[in-house]
């Protein structure tokens, strides 16, 4: 699939600010989505060795049978020092280079990490929504912000705050089961990117888009 080369790689965190700042501008948090066949989900993972060498997998799922019908992993070694606020770019390069290696374009991206979730609100969701003009969702694993805990049945949620912003939502995924943080990454709506990952997500608490890009680059991390 295509990637726009919208940056070069940042040597520095003050050139990633930049870059967060320039293309933040282009994030749209509306749409509703229609005619969703294929939803990509994308994930990375790190050695177990305190190196910095990690799989960059994604993941293409047929949307109603969530099969999937395509994917590409990519090792690499991140060159981006850990930064608060720009751990994206430890991430993107592998990323782009697996998003590239596709066969088929998606109609979703949904990503491991954040979206507008995000101190300058430009997350890996939208950073990858906004290169690849595809619609994108954040589902992360830990907030980014505060939140009051939602009920305890499935569809549950509560608005994740950020100062009194709302940027996304705790969502309860399956009965009795910890909340994920949804937010929206590019061209999606947060009413959608909550039933998009409801939709996703049938048995188990994480979506299948990121639980099957995890176990992909997982098992590639470990030949």
């Amino acid at each position: 699939m295509r990637v726009r080369a919208l940056h070069d790689w940042p040597r520095s965190p003050a050139e990633a600010e930049a870059i967060q700042d320039r293309l933040r501008a282009a994030v749209r948090v509306t749409g509703e989505l229609s005619g969703v066949r294929a939803v990509a989900g994308l994930d990375v993972a790190y050695a177990n060795d305190g190196s910095d060498d990690l799989v960059a997998a994604v993941v293409v799922l047929d949307a109603d049978t969530l099969e999937m019908v395509d994917s590409a992993v990519v090792a690499g070694t991140s060159t981006f020092p850990y930064v608060p606020g720009l751990f994206a770019f430890r991430e993107l390069p592998a990323l782009v280079d697996a998003l590239e290696r596709l066969t088929t374009t998606p109609d979703l991206l949904v990503v491991d990490g954040q979206g507008v979730a995000h101190p300058r609100r430009f997350g890996l969701a939208s950073h990858l929504g906004v290169l690849t003009e595809v619609p994108s969702i954040g589902v992360a694993k830990t907030p980014l912000g505060r939140y009051e805990p939602p009920g305890p049945r499935r569809g549950d949620w509560t608005p994740l705050l950020d100062g009194a912003e709302v940027v996304g939502r705790a969502l309860r995924t399956q009965d009795g089961v910890r909340p994920v943080f949804v937010s929206v990454g590019h061209l999606v709506d947060l009413d959608t990117a909550t039933d998009q990952v409801l939709r996703l997500a049938p048995r188990y608490r994480l979506p299948e888009t990121t639980r099957q890009a995890d176990h992909l680059g997982r098992a590639a991390l470990v030949r």
